[in-house]
């Protein structure tokens, strides 16, 4: 009877031993952060002031290398002193890298450092599983397929055979799913239920774009007459690939005709 006191006890000591730690473990993680962020100089102070800019564009420049997803503003904003001028800052490291055969885009919410256009072909001669910046070689449909849905979106696969005047088949779906271009949203209220689809921060990352709203105006192509009235003969292919120099000229110079 004594022994299956003790154990009781021992028991309860253990409990309440483990509740104490677990009590105190998130008061030493939270000192830790504390201590790591006062150990952080980010300000720089004690530096002269052109050495402490050139710190500020290194530890963005790296933290943006290092990192494999676009980082955002708010991010690194936390790598540069208060005084810092983070608008200047990007500047000053994208003028840096005019020269070389990658630069800094603002895709997807955040930075990103990527290889240009032109040299895509030279990464992928190499075939060695480096992946040129931008877009993944898409067919035709594919293309047409991830652009309608990035101006429609929520889409269902019917509405995108209307709109493209033939059947968008469930191997395009899934082919723009493998990849991340796209996901399935929300069902749509109709008959059946089917699922629509959106586009996701990957397809914002591989076609360049901060935001949807980024997008080409579509109401200024077809203002330009680039865009048929009629739904079946809509041509939205190439709208969005990088790749594709007239479509990029178009689109610019119908930016520009509107300022």
């Amino acid at each position: 009877m004594r022994e299956i006191t003790e154990l009781r006890s021992m028991k309860t000591r253990r409990t309440d031993a483990t509740s104490a730690q677990e009590t105190r473990a998130p008061t030493k993680g939270r000192t830790a952060r504390r201590d790591q962020e006062l150990l952080f100089d980010a300000d720089l102070v004690d530096l002269p002031q052109a050495m402490r800019w050139r710190e500020w564009m290194g530890r963005v420049e790296a933290a943006i290398f290092a990192s494999p997803a676009p980082v955002t503003r708010e991010a690194l904003a936390k790598l540069v002193g208060r005084a810092c001028n983070f608008d200047d800052l990007i500047c000053d490291i994208r003028d840096e890298l005019r020269a070389r055969p990658y630069e800094l885009v603002h895709v997807a919410g955040g930075y990103q450092l990527r290889t240009k256009a032109r040299y895509a072909d030279a990464i992928r001669a190499l075939n060695n599983g480096a992946r040129a910046g931008g877009p993944p070689q898409l067919t035709p449909t594919e293309l047409l397929t991830v652009t309608a849905i990035a101006y429609l979106q929520p889409a269902t696969r019917a509405e995108l055979s209307r709109l493209a005047g033939r059947e968008i088949s469930r191997d395009v779906i899934g082919s723009l799913k493998s990849l991340d271009l796209i996901a399935a949203g929300p069902r749509a209220p109709q008959p059946g239920a089917p699922y629509a689809y959106v586009t996701t921060k990957k397809f914002l990352e591989v076609f360049g774009l901060a935001s949807l709203r980024d997008l080409p105006d579509i109401e200024k192509l077809e203002d330009a007459g680039l865009l048929q009235c009629s739904a079946n003969e809509i041509k939205l292919d190439g709208m969005l690939d990088p790749r594709d120099k007239d479509a990029i000229e178009l689109v610019e110079d119908i930016d520009e005709e509107s300022d």
